[in-house]
């Protein structure tokens, strides 16, 4: 019999990657769609679920011409979370799929108030999706009246793959509607938003056997197994092996996030640290979460009109070295271009740069673009740590995870040491990969290993004054910042 070969596919926010993976863990193949985001209006966040799914087609035909493609017998699913993907009772899709980062829900949010958050694991925030509904059935009476079912974006792609409504745990814990303790939908907090037990999906954990692939025309072999799947900070760390209380990692994409795996639910909501589900049974994770990450970098880049973000950083590392201390009169950024989650749980924050002068250059700005990011990243980790949780070193992956300063950066900032892994940028695609064998009972083995180390970074004690100085000097700007949305 011919090895079994899974397919991961992960819907991110700016695209959709998907892998064939062999049960020994190598990735055969690999390609990406990019996919955009519409802004109709300030603080509006929204995509097409037909744009996420004619991505998927294409994915598909690119990875048919790959021999193992044959061989699939298996998919697992990872996605952005937070997203409300609204259907009627034909399946149709009623409105544009409102995401993570929108901010609409302001109202809303405050409206559900504190009283659910040790249950849900999370204070109410515009970005999750609960208050999107709220604001919904405010603003669009209609559109709310004929919702038949509210999926999460990954879960979209599973029911055009086999017609069945179904979610798992991690995503549904990015609801609010999950109790996260019990991993069950949680009635007081749907009825809060206007709905009901029956307009959730079936919930299955994340490597359990889903459905079957009922659409015939993509090439795949019959009755290929769908696993559970996930959300993509979980899938990732099954990607890289952090799936046993202590482990951690650092997410440095579009958002960013610090992540500490634990065996119980371990949130802190006053101080807007989630405790979510993982996506494997009997594991939860506790985070602190940034709504801008890697890309704060990729907008400098476009603001300073630099060619990309390679060639920015070439110029950060030749007038900044990582090795010496920032010279005097380097500016501080904010990173809320997007507003924050932890520890703020404000998403009408925005950033800013302070201390300009005519002396500042591009690099300038870039360096304070990633030590500020950094900062929101400590900020986060103090966070963490008030719910109980720790993390004695990071790995690194996203985006941001491709810098070597940024790394070293990170390190000195967090007093931790801070490692990248190769293959790294691919983590939830694996890791959705990985639970799709396990949804054929298939490469137990896989979940236990981890992606190879490609660098490690020990904290520069020689920079902690500075840095500890200048971490001051961006907390007191907060102030200042909160008064200007007022």
């Amino acid at each position: 019999m011919s090895s079994p070969v899974s397919l991961g596919i992960d819907l991110g926010t700016s695209e959709l990657k998907a892998i064939l993976m062999g049960l020994d863990g190598r990735v055969l193949a690999h390609t990406g769609v990019r996919l955009n985001v519409s802004r109709r209006h300030s603080g509006w966040s929204e995509q097409a679920p037909e744009d996420w799914w004619q991505a998927c087609l294409q994915a598909l035909d690119l990875l048919r011409a790959h021999e193992a493609f044959d061989r699939v017998t298996c998919i697992g699913l990872s996605g952005q979370m937070h997203g409300a993907v609204l259907l009627g009772a034909d399946d149709r899709v009623l409105y544009p799929a409102i995401l993570w980062d929108d901010s609409r829900a302001v109202a809303e949010a405050e409206q559900l108030g504190p009283g659910f958050a040790e249950v849900t694991g999370s204070l109410p925030m515009a970005g999750l999706t609960a208050p999107k509904l709220l604001w919904l059935q405010r603003h669009e009476p209609e559109v709310f009246k004929a919702i038949d079912c509210v999926l999460s974006p990954k879960d979209y792609l599973r029911l055009r793959l086999c017609g069945e409504r179904i979610s798992e745990m991690s995503d549904a814990a990015g609801t609010l509607w999950l109790d996260v303790a019990r991993r069950e939908w949680f009635t007081p907090m749907l009825r809060a938003t206007g709905l009901e037990a029956a307009q959730m999906p079936r919930l299955v954990e994340g490597g359990a056997a889903s459905a079957r692939v009922s659409l015939t025309g993509l090439g795949l072999p019959a009755d290929v197994v769908i696993a559970g799947g996930g959300g993509d900070n979980p899938v990732a760390a099954v990607g890289i092996g952090a799936i046993n209380a202590g482990d951690g990692f650092i997410t440095l994409g579009t958002s960013a996030a610090i992540v500490a795996i634990t065996d119980h639910a371990a949130g802190n909501p006053t101080s807007a640290v989630h405790s979510f589900c993982h996506a494997l049974p009997e594991r939860w994770y506790t985070m602190g979460a940034m709504l801008a990450g890697a890309s704060c970098l990729r907008w400098v880049t476009r603001l300073t009109g630099m060619a990309d973000e390679q060639t920015l950083l070439e110029q950060v590392q030749a007038q900044l070295p990582i090795g010496q201390p920032v010279p005097l009169g380097t500016p501080l950024f904010l990173p809320y271009l997007a507003g924050e989650r932890t520890p703020h749980n404000d998403p009408l924050l925005r950033g800013g740069f302070m201390h300009l002068g005519h002396d500042c250059t591009p690099a300038m700005l870039g360096y304070a673009v990633m030590e500020g990011v950094g900062f929101g990243l400590l900020d986060a980790l103090r966070a963490v740590q008030s719910a109980g949780a720790d993390v004695t070193s990071c790995a690194l992956v996203g985006g941001g995870a491709r810098s070597e300063y940024w790394a070293q950066l990170l390190a000195n900032i967090l007093q931790r040491q801070i490692f990248t892994l190769h293959g790294s940028e691919l983590s939830a695609c694996i890791g959705a990969a990985k639970l799709g064998f396990m949804a054929i009972g298939a490469g137990a083995g896989l979940l236990a290993a981890g992606m190879p180390v490609k660098a490690r970074y020990q904290p520069d004690l020689t920079q902690q004054p500075v840095l500890a100085a200048r971490y001051r000097k961006f907390q007191g700007l907060l102030t200042a910042a909160k008064a200007l949305h007022d």
